[in-house]
């Protein structure tokens, strides 16, 4: 880490006016520290005020460590509460964005929240791992697709979600879905799915593709209740047996669990929720011959809280392997659940880390 060069504060210093008023909306943004003492607070805290002569600041807590200095006990509270009315705050923000006709401009959020349009920008996506606008796409792509499954007009659907043109919902479309919204309405019903079925050390194997990539690809004992499983998924698709091209496609994932050193690059139709698919492709960031807790991950995307909801991501997962979902285990290094079997998680572990 590199050794940040500390500021000395001075009275005129807009942060010392910030440590004066303990104002929250600078927490974030730098730490004071204190010569005197060795140690080091946000800007809120509510420890007896030093010295302005005393004071150096720094922009994050990492430096101020870097540089010697320590926590305050009092930190480790303040720290607590701040996290709770940052989750309130978040909390309150998302309510506003669900309930608005149009996305409020980060400005309106920010004030609402009485904090600065920066401040709140990072808080936001501190706590839910999106950005205001991102969250409140992934909020619109909810609504569109919770009234499509309830059978509702295309039209009532996109006016319903917030879409104030046909045109900028048609636009938006491919991405919400991931096909036109007649057919995803449809459940896919004017969608065509290649798969094949083969066999492999760990069973079963069955691949399926859609015009926009690799689909699913699950593991299983019986290659009648993969179809059978693949067939619930896209209820109203085609589902078009394997032709020889086809057959080259299952033979690179097959070779893949056999040799994972050799890699796996496909293009992927990964079709989920917001949240899971921000979990998925932390999952393939994972190297080969490593792994993750699900603590992790949760911390990687952004959501430290969202552990429990890391695993249910994971266990959603249709595309094993190339998902590497096997590679993310309890902190205590144990194997948990894995949706095709805690065995095939082991041998798949065990053939990467050799």
């Amino acid at each position: 880490m590199t050794r940040q060069s500390p500021i000395i504060a001075t009275e005129n210093d807009p942060r010392w006016a910030a440590v004066v008023a303990r104002d929250p909306r600078a927490d974030g943004q730098f730490v004071y520290a204190v010569k005197t003492t060795g140690i080091y607070c946000r800007p809120s805290s509510l420890a007896r005020l030093p010295k302005p002569q005393n004071v150096e600041f720094f922009d994050t807590a990492e430096q101020a460590q870097a540089a010697g200095y320590r926590p305050s006990k009092r930190s480790a509270k303040d720290q607590s509460d701040v996290a709770a009315q940052h989750a309130a705050t978040v909390a309150g923000a998302c309510r506003q964005i669900e309930t608005a006709e149009n996305l409020p401009a980060l400005s309106e959020l920010a004030d609402a929240a009485g904090l600065s349009s920066f401040h709140f920008h990072r808080v936001f996506k501190a706590v839910t791992g999106l950005t205001p606008k991102g969250y409140a796409a992934a909020h619109r792509s909810r609504r569109v697709r919770d009234r499509l499954a309830d059978g509702s007009s295309v039209t009532d659907a996109l006016y319903d979600a917030g879409f104030n043109s046909n045109s900028r919902f048609y636009e938006a479309a491919d991405q919400l879905l991931g096909m036109k919204p007649g057919d995803y309405r449809a459940a896919g019903q004017n969608n065509e799915i290649r798969f094949a079925v083969g066999q492999c050390s760990l069973g079963a194997i069955l691949v399926a593709q859609s015009e926009r990539g690799v689909c699913a690809i699950l593991l299983g004992d019986d290659p009648h209740q993969l179809v059978c499983d693949l067939q619930d998924k896209f209820r109203q698709a085609t589902l078009i047996g394997a032709d020889h091209s086809f057959e080259q496609l299952i033979a690179k994932v097959v070779g893949f669990i056999e040799a994972p050193a050799i890699g796996l690059d496909l293009p992927l139709d990964v079709r989920g929720t917001a949240f899971q698919e921000r979990v998925w492709q932390a999952l393939r960031e994972i190297p080969v011959g490593s792994t993750a807790s699900y603590a992790e991950i949760a911390q990687r995307i952004g959501a430290p809280k969202a552990f429990r909801a890391v695993a249910q991501a994971c266990g959603a997962n249709s595309l094993a392997v190339a998902i590497p979902c096997h590679r993310v285990v309890r902190s205590d290094g144990d194997l948990s659940g894995y949706r095709w079997g805690v065995e095939r998680k082991r041998q798949l572990l065990d053939r990467e880390a050799h």
